[in-house]
């Protein structure tokens, strides 16, 4: 019988055969053996023509469960590694399913919360608002009467989750041990960056603490509002939230935008992520319109913020940068920076990607008013991946916000202008980008007191040597010893190459010459002579290969740590 692992593994590994020649591989450039690929001007085309089986794609990774909606979902970020069909059709995945009968809501509640339901509140719907594949959201009232949503996570749903992640790992190991696209863009760096997000996804606990964080990040903000988490009906398995009646944006139309004041709520919109990305260093992942409300009072509610990243202090301050550099339309600069931040792999041509970059941001600006940054964001991580340059992790997913927050705000307010909106916001985002902590400061009050103690000890000892005619500069360029050692075993090689192959020649000018002596009717001398050179290559063969790998092994033996050999 046939274990549920080994089946899970067997679906994944045909849905990896049936996607693995078409250009989910050799449009990101990770199929090596591909040949006869279109050329450039038949990219468009090809394009078109891929659609339906990025859809298929993203299809098939719904119906595989949680885990893969949620792996799709990632990836749907990662522009420098699938083509653009492919991250577009994953970005519109929708994660919602068939509801679960209440019963088991029920037992999920009662359980996570030690109480039954009718204790805990005065109302419950048994009609869930949304059904999605990690869990789904019922309206309730607690019995003080105030309306809560409660997220209730799907019974069995971890123990899924994690005999996916199993196999998953199982492959991600064998691609980086075994391809060269694996070495390459390191599929296991990015599972586990997967499983880090998913992880926190299936802790409530966890998003009520974000609803927490995102509820002071934007409490300076009149028009926002994060829905507040009720944490003693807060579980790792149940969340207990504020509910906040609204549409959501996608739902309203051109008309119902009429009675809203939308210019006011984009520029706080805008203005909150930037301060979010770049002074605090958190990112929701997933702020597409669908997680966004107009409540009935003319704010906007954000939703669903179990999606969440953080973005170290050296990217923050990168992207600060970046930012400014592609408001003022500096390629060069642009460049530069994203050349700093990401990894070269192999085939990495930093010329060609300096020029590529140059002429994206110069036709990006050229456009005006019109320019969205997140678009232009997401279109230098897919030419980095094509140029050979791997861009951290957080620029794609800053890059996939960026990109939803230009669709919301470009739905709520056709003329907003988000580059004018960096501008504008310039001084914040340097106070920002030069912010330093008072764990910081002291740190380099201590540093700066160890330098200034050390300096006049370590200046008296240079020039003391210097006096003394002692003073050396080491610089480790060629080891000219093991040089000339390579230099020498190569002429000797050549030299005894050179004698043998003259002693051929001699040997074969001296079977003309008639001789008494002969061995199987052929002068014995050139035999002997044709033998001498034959024994002289074997020899000079076996010497070479003896050399060469005592030489390969030599390297192993430095490198090894002690008791190792």
């Amino acid at each position: 019988m046939h274990s549920p692992l080994n089946s899970r593994y067997a679906d994944l590994v045909r849905l990896l055969t049936r996607y693995g020649r078409s250009d989910l591989v050799s449009g990101a450039q990770l199929d090596e053996f591909a040949v006869g690929e279109p050329s450039a001007g038949e990219d468009a085309e090809v394009a078109t023509e891929d659609v339906p089986t990025a859809e298929q794609f993203a299809t098939d990774l719904e119906r595989m469960g949680p885990t893969f909606v949620k792996l799709g979902q990632l990836l749907s970020t990662r522009f420098d590694l699938l083509p653009a069909a492919y991250t577009t059709a994953l970005g519109r995945l929708q994660d919602s399913v068939e509801p679960i009968p209440f019963e088991e809501i029920r037992e999920v509640v009662e359980s996570e919360l030690g109480a039954r339901i009718e204790d805990r509140f005065s109302d419950f719907s048994t009609e869930p608002l949304a059904a999605a594949s990690l869990g789904q959201v019922h309206a309730a009232t607690l019995r003080n009467g105030r309306e809560v949503v409660v997220k209730v996570q799907r019974p069995g749903v971890r123990e899924t989750v994690r005999d996916d992640m199993e196999v998953l790992a199982r492959l991600a190991s064998l691609a980086d041990r075994r391809t060269s696209a694996g070495r390459r863009f390191g599929f296991g760096q990015l599972l586990s960056q997967f499983r880090r997000s998913l992880a926190g996804e299936l802790d409530y606990r966890r998003e009520a603490k974000n609803l927490e964080l995102f509820g002071e990040l934007t409490a300076d903000y009149d028009l926002l509002v994060v829905p507040k988490p009720t944490m003693d009906y807060t579980t790792s398995r149940v969340l207990t939230m504020e509910r906040i009646e609204g549409r959501k944006v996608t739902d309203v139309g051109r008309l119902g935008l009429l009675d809203v004041e939308a210019r006011p709520i984009v520029e706080q919109l805008f203005a909150a992520y930037l301060r979010m990305i770049l002074d605090r260093g958190v990112l929701h992942a997933d702020p597409h319109p669908g997680n966004l409300l107009l409540t009935d009072d003319g704010r906007l509610a954000l939703l669903d913020l179990g999606m969440t990243a953080s973005v170290p202090p050296r990217i923050q301050e990168e992207v600060v940068k970046l930012l400014l550099s592609i408001s003022e339309g500096d390629g060069e600069e642009t460049a530069t920076i994203l050349a700093s931040m990401g990894h070269p792999i192999e085939g990495y041509d930093a010329a060609a990607f300096r020029d590529d970059v140059s002429h994206l941001v110069s036709e990006a600006v050229a456009s005006g008013p019109d320019l969205q940054v997140g678009t232009v964001l997401v279109d230098l991580s897919r030419l980095s991946g094509t140029h050979g340059l791997r861009p951290p992790a957080e620029m794609s997913m800053i890059g996939k916000a960026l990109l939803n927050l230009d669709q919301t705000t470009s739905h709520l307010d056709p003329d907003f202008a988000p580059a004018e909106a960096i501008r504008d916001n310039v001084s914040q985002i340097f106070r920002s980008g030069l912010k330093t902590s008072p764990a910081g400061l002291l740190s380099a009050a201590i540093e700066a007191k160890n330098f200034t103690a050390q300096l006049p000890k370590r200046a008296n000892r240079i020039l003391d040597a210097m006096a003394d005619g002692e003073f050396t500069v080491r610089v480790n360029a060629i080891d000219e010893e093991r040089l000339h050692l390579v230099l020498q075993r190569m002429a000797n090689r050549l030299t005894l190459g050179l004698i043998i192959a003259a002693t051929l020649i001699g040997a074969s000018f001296m079977m003309r010459v008639p001789s008494s002596w002969t061995i199987l009717g052929y002068p014995g001398i050139a035999i002997f002579f044709f033998l001498l050179a034959a024994v002289g290559a074997v020899v000079l063969a076996a010497w070479i290969i003896a050399t060469d790998r005592k030489v390969a092994r030599a390297p192993e033996r430095r490198q090894s740590p002690p008791g190792m050999e």
